[in-house]
């Protein structure tokens, strides 16, 4: 199986198609990008020296809203990265069932390399790029990989400058104090919660009792650890990042463990643990396992070792198609991840109705609408799955596709249903 992600996003997109029997022209339509750009900028490094920097912001789809989606920095970050993100981000927005579609931008380079003055330059000469194909109501960015508020701070301040007024709602994830909505920081991690919430109460899973592992110990990870142990009483025994990762039997102290990562860059070597690696971290036997770093980490060579009950992915692709398969056919659910780690996006909606009305939500109301956006979410999943006995990544493609499709067809995009030939009906989503 192939790992470009891209290649992986059109596949995943084919199923669902065949099964929703979309015509010809709307599949072909919804396999590739609306639009996609390529930039080159000059940043004047500290040295002196003028480096010139790479980037993409591809739109996929905005047959049902602006479109919507992250800015990664990353040295690795390819153009079909960003679009398989972007198509991921179609659906996402779609399956939540907010109305936005998706895009995703990156820029390659390593922050860790950039000194903070030129992190900001960075930053600023992106959107300088790009800022005539964003706004309010035509795409708007937010944080990612090694994205932070601050970050987003720049490039609103940068992008009003050349707008020559106010226009906070043209990116989310900024500080409070900007624009920012309460509960983001936490969102990923919380809106998977109640994803895993609604698993394993249909799974029978008394989660006070179950033992957490969590591959990838950034935000999304970090946050997981508290919530987890705050929501349900469960057990977290293995933690990893880059470096590596750690075990006990008799669970972590989620405070403990990110001071030690705070002061050390890494959960490796945190005292009255084992050495566990991120491939053996995967392999435990647990009740809930959590891919929560980067892409590729759950396929065909490993996914029958794979003992975990739960497999929430508030990482993007964790999982290949083929080892989508392997889980469905060993028992393992899995909440996919355009559903697990949705509650980002979610909120970042959020965050553009408050900007767009002015407003200021407290962050009980913000937690309340998180909850129901992603129970809403998972029952329109898992009726699905049961529906038509597919596993739950191809019952969120169905359900998500249809919506688009459906936002397609009404704006003429596509022929109506229809007009379609009767042999192939579109079978009921719900």
């Amino acid at each position: 199986m192939t790992s470009n992600p891209f290649a992986i996003a059109q596949a995943q997109l084919d199923e669902a198609a065949s099964l929703l029997h979309l015509d010809k022209d709307l599949h072909d339509l919804l396999r590739q990008p609306m639009a996609e750009h390529h930039v080159r900028f000059p940043v004047m490094m500290d040295s002196g020296r003028v480096k010139v920097f790479s980037g993409y912001r591809v739109q996929y789809n905005d047959a049902r809203g602006p479109c919507k989606g992250g800015i990664r920095f990353h040295p690795e970050e390819t153009i079909d990265t960003v679009r398989a993100l972007s198509a991921w981000m179609t659906w996402k927005t779609a399956l939540v069932d907010i109305p936005l579609g998706g895009g995703k931008g990156g820029v390659i380079c390593n922050p860790k390399d950039l000194s903070r003055g030129e992190l900001e330059r960075v930053s600023r000469g992106y959107i300088r790029k790009i800022g005539h194909l964003i706004g309010p109501d035509i795409d708007v960015p937010a944080p990612d990989v090694y994205t932070t508020p601050e970050i987003m701070a720049w490039m609103m301040d940068e992008y009003e400058t050349m707008l020559g007024h106010h226009a906070a709602g043209v990116i989310t994830g900024k500080p409070l104090f900007l624009g920012g909505s309460a509960g983001r920081g936490d969102a990923t991690a919380r809106g998977g919660m109640f994803t895993i919430r609604e698993a394993a109460r249909v799974l029978e899973i008394d989660l006070s009792k179950a033992t957490v592992a969590i591959q990838g110990y950034g935000n999304a990870g970090m946050h997981a650890h508290h919530l987890i142990m705050e929501f349900f009483g469960s057990k977290v025994v293995a933690v990893s990042d880059s470096r590596g990762g750690v075990f006990c039997k008799d669970g972590f102290d989620p405070i403990a463990v990110q001071e030690f990562k705070a002061k050390t860059g890494s959960v490796v070597g945190y005292p009255g643990s084992e050495p566990i690696t991120n491939e053996a971290l995967l392999e435990l036997k647990v009740d809930i396992l959590l891919p929560s770093a980067m892409e590729n980490v759950i396929t065909e060579k490993n996914a029958q070792n794979i003992h975990a009950k739960i497999v929430g992915e508030l990482a993007n692709g964790p999982t290949n198609p083929e080892a989508d398969v392997i889980l469905h056919k060993n028992g393992v659910f899995v909440i996919p991840d355009f559903l697990c780690n949705a509650g980002g996006v979610t909120v970042s909606y959020f965050e553009q109705v408050q900007n767009a009305n002015f407003d200021r939500w407290k962050i009980e109301h913000v937690h309340y609408r998180l909850d129901e956006t992603m129970t809403a979410a998972f029952k329109s999943v898992f009726d699905v799955r049961h529906d038509l006995n597919v596993h739950s990544r191809l019952a969120a493609y169905v359900v998500a596709v249809g919506r688009v499709a459906e936002a397609c067809r009404t704006r003429g995009w596509a022929l109506p249903v229809e007009d379609k030939p009767k042999s192939k009906p579109v079978p009921a989503l719900v």
